[in-house]
């Protein structure tokens, strides 16, 4: 399996992570916007990451709008709401060698770093 990344190409943390990124690496790009994920990609990513809530952003605002916060949601519901809109997939979420890492924070960002050096 190829090593990949999940981004949103209009996401500014998205771009600026892809732009830290070591040259050379060897990684399928993918726009989650322009190509959205399937069913078996993201079945893969949380059977990788142990859920499908830890893939899911909190920090979306169709979470905030659609006010998700105030109700209780089941792995169901959030595989879902992954599938129904790509904004409820927490960005960007990297596939290295077998080994998951999702979102923007800083410890997250630094194991990318190491895993493609």
């Amino acid at each position: 399996m190829k090593n990949k990344i999940y981004y949103l190409a209009s996401c500014d943390t998205c771009r600026k992570i892809i732009k830290s990124l070591p040259k050379n690496v060897d990684l399928e790009f993918r726009d989650i916007k322009q190509e959205p994920i399937s069913v078996e990609e993201l079945e893969a990513m949380a059977a990788l990451s142990g859920s499908y809530e830890s893939l899911f952003s909190k920090k979306a605002i169709l979470y905030k709008s659609m006010d998700l916060k105030n109700k209780t949601l089941t792995e169901a519901d959030y595989k879902g709401y992954i599938l129904d809109h790509y904004t409820f997939l927490s960005r960007p979420v990297f596939i290295i060698d077998k080994k998951i890492f999702v979102g923007n924070s800083q410890p997250v960002t630094l194991q990318v770093m190491k895993a493609l050096t």
